[in-house]
């Protein structure tokens, strides 16, 4: 007899978090600055209430108040 074995799915890594300061941000999908070949168009979130996750890559930004000062 033969065993069956069920294809494994390759880890997806968990969506990026950032923590800003800033109540305004906006999002690009890139590595770094620009974006490039592999981000997404540029999208502005609201930080109002805390928090915003991108539409396009799902990265997830999240306000921190700078309470240091």
């Amino acid at each position: 007899m033969s065993e069956h074995q069920t294809p494994t799915k390759p880890a997806t890594p968990d969506p990026e978090v950032i923590y800003t300061d800033k109540r305004r941000v906006s999002c690009d999908g890139g590595k770094g600055e620009g974006g490039g070949a592999l981000g997404h168009p540029v999208v502005w979130y609201s930080l109002e209430d805390g928090e915003a996750e991108c539409g396009y890559c799902d990265r997830k930004f999240i306000y921190k108040s700078d309470s240091s000062h």
